[in-house]
């Protein structure tokens, strides 16, 4: 070793490897239950398609609220407190759906859910960041993520077949016993606490929009919001377009694909942005991204569906660790937490309101409009970044 290097800091240690595995099992409830909760709806309550769709979605409202309040009180409740009451709420809540004997009492329990998942997975991954060496964030933010890369791919297809071989009460128990695993992990982390400053005690319960979303994580943030956005019209009409298209069974492969392209783009996009910059690797995720688009809505044969999976996999999935990145190394310390918070909060309003909206545009524009009309805002959003941190971006 020449005498002025130095050895990588240590980036896999004990509290990194099982922050990683709790948030695998945090991610996986979350990919057990969003691919079938509709589905039940109609299914246990006769609930129409709109109703069935607030089912699903209340889960996401929950973790949204829970997302602000955690940025912002995260360090006065305590990371392992919080973390450790948040997964007895994803624990308990799981095993309360089977309970429900009403839509209105299933959609609050969705909703008190999903503020469980929003906390407990904002917990960690703020402490995630705390404990990633600066010199590797990006890397050490990528292989955080392709936990919930895995959950992406099994879960779902778990999902569908414990509710299609046993039932969805079997789907419930399970999702609570993966909650168990996760906050049986949690205990055995130590997670790094910070103690508040006397500015920060003083306005402890101002609930001004400053104090819950970081004003400077915003601009980059906002473009997760326009990927969360496009993203769903995959994760919502993907298996719509493939039925009108004859296409199921390559749909079906979809995923599968996708999480394998992701977690190969995590092993080495996050090193090259270590050390190269964000601009090297970030302009090229567009552009995957974008193509990805492109291919869904030229689709004729199953060969196209799956190259789509793949420059999404490159696109999308290798754009949240990134972007995340570069969060964290705009955020003070102090701030991490509540950056981390309004990241995440830009990302799950993207998911969530994007349904409805590409819904209501369906029937004008088709699903292979909707895709093109999809490549187009991740365009937009490239050149939103472009103007809020590329032309300022570090280069090698």
């Amino acid at each position: 070793m020449p005498a002025n290097s130095q050895p990588s800091p240590a980036l896999w240690t004990k509290d990194f490897t099982l922050a990683t595995i709790a948030n695998f099992f945090v991610s996986f409830v979350f990919y057990l239950l969003i691919p079938t909760m509709a589905l039940y709806a109609v299914n246990a309550f006769g609930a129409s398609d709109t109703a069935a769709g607030l089912a699903s979605s209340s889960f996401v409202i929950g973790a949204v609220v829970g997302r602000i309040f955690t940025g912002k009180y995260l360090d006065f409740v305590g990371r392992r407190r919080l973390v450790i009451i948040s997964l007895g709420i994803y624990v308990a809540l799981g095993l309360a759906y089977v309970l429900a004997d009403g839509l209105p009492l299933f959609v609050a329990l969705r909703t008190v859910h999903g503020f469980g998942f929003g906390t407990s997975a904002t917990v960690i991954a703020a402490s995630v960041m705390s404990m990633i060496p600066p010199a590797r964030r990006a890397e050490g933010t990528g292989y955080f993520g392709i936990s919930g890369t895995i959950a992406t791919a099994i879960g779902p297809l778990l999902a569908l077949t414990i509710a299609d071989r046993f039932s969805y009460d079997a789907l419930f128990i399970t999702a609570s016993v993966v909650a168990l695993l996760a906050l049986l992990v949690a205990l055995t982390i130590t997670f790094p606490e910070r103690e508040v400053s006397q500015a920060e005690r003083e306005s402890k319960w101002s609930l001004s929009l400053g104090t819950l979303v970081d004003a400077h994580t915003v601009p980059v943030a906002s473009i997760m919001l326009l990927a969360g956005f496009a993203y769903s019209g995959v994760l919502s009409f993907l298996a719509n377009y493939a039925q009108q298209a004859d296409l199921v069974s390559s749909a079906s492969l979809f995923f599968l694909v996708y999480a394998i392209a992701v977690f190969i783009s995590r092993l080495f996009i996050g090193r090259i942005q270590d050390r190269r910059g964000d601009n090297i690797v970030i302009y090229p995720i567009f552009a995957s991204f974008v193509a990805g688009f492109v291919m869904l809505g030229v689709s004729s044969q199953a060969w196209h569906i799956l190259l789509a999976a793949v420059l999404m996999g490159f696109g999308f999935g290798a754009l949240m660790p990134a972007l995340q990145s570069v969060i964290t190394a705009k955020s003070p310390l102090p701030r991490v937490g509540l950056a981390t918070a309004t990241f995440f909060l830009m990302l799950d309003i993207g998911t969530g309101i994007g349904p409805i909206v590409l819904g209501l545009a369906i029937p004008h524009l088709g699903y292979q409009g909707m895709y093109f009309l999809l490549a187009g805002i991740i365009v937009v959003a490239s050149a939103l970044y472009a103007a809020v941190h590329g032309r300022f971006a570090r280069t090698a």
